[in-house]
């Protein structure tokens, strides 16, 4: 029936939207972050040395 067709639409675009925020926070709870004091350690225990010309 045409007159149902609009709730059709609003259903789909709930079910996108919890769909999308799903997806959304699995990815931010599953990203590791590393620590910081490992990291700087890392990136000191390197020795460059910088020569001007």
């Amino acid at each position: 029936m045409p007159q149902m067709a609009p709730l059709s639409w609003v259903t789909l675009m709930i079910y996108f939207i919890m769909l999308f925020y799903l997806i959304n926070s699995l990815n931010f709870y599953t990203f590791i972050y590393l620590n910081k004091k490992s990291s700087i350690k890392a990136y000191t225990d390197i020795k460059m040395t910088w020569k001007w010309l």
